[in-house]
């Protein structure tokens, strides 16, 4: 059981990425208070872990009654975290964070940071497959649950933890790691993108 459990925060860990998460918390908050940066990073784990559970209780009912396959969902996810990537690379995205800021700045708890940077497709993905009615207890998923909990509140003590690397890597710092991230994320959205092609053609893995 240790093991499996084990197997699934590593999973979700991976796939999560926390620390990709911290580059765009350090992004889209530079020049805000501490005191708000934190407030954000409360608001992004916590609608993050209920976008989560919503995918995780009805996620996979919703895909059924919708008619969507799984393969069609990955491809989807990995278009949307391709268009997100590019943002990051270009820059709107801080353009974006820009008027959040200058509005008070809370909404970037929810967008950019809630979703699809913590709960992103991926993410989404990989709590329908690792909570599979068909395959786990309800009891199994509650454990899933929990270790999904344990991910996110690491997140939120490097989301929290993050005011001193801020300081030391200042704007322009925050703005070359965000666009190595989009890099980054680009080719892990075109890697989902590949692998459910591969999947739903029956062609060797990518």
């Amino acid at each position: 059981m240790w093991q499996e459990r084990l197997t699934e925060f590593v999973t979700l860990w991976v796939i999560i990425d926390p620390l990709g998460s911290l580059s765009v918390f350090l992004a889209v908050t530079a020049g805000l208070d501490p005191s708000m940066r934190r407030k954000i990073a409360f608001l992004a784990v916590g609608v993050a872990f209920l976008m989560l559970l919503f995918f995780v209780v009805a996620g996979q009912l919703l895909l059924i009654a919708m008619g969507i396959g799984l393969h069609s969902f990955q491809i989807a996810g990995g278009i949307v975290l391709f268009l997100f990537a590019l943002q990051l690379i270009h820059g709107t995205l801080s353009a974006q964070a820009e008027q959040m800021r200058a509005g008070g700045g809370l909404e970037l708890g929810i967008y950019p940071l809630g979703t699809p940077s913590i709960a992103g497709p991926g993410a989404m993905l990989a709590v329908v497959l690792l909570t599979d009615n068909d395959r786990y207890a309800i009891v199994e998923q509650a454990q899933t649950v929990a270790v999904m909990a344990v991910v996110l509140i690491l997140t939120l003590i490097l989301f929290l933890l993050a005011e001193p690397v801020a300081r030391l890597i200042g704007k322009s710092g925050a703005a070359i790691i965000s666009r190595i991230m989009g890099m980054l994320l680009a080719a892990v959205a075109v890697d989902m993108v590949l692998k459910a092609l591969a999947a739903w053609l029956r062609l060797p893995a990518v």
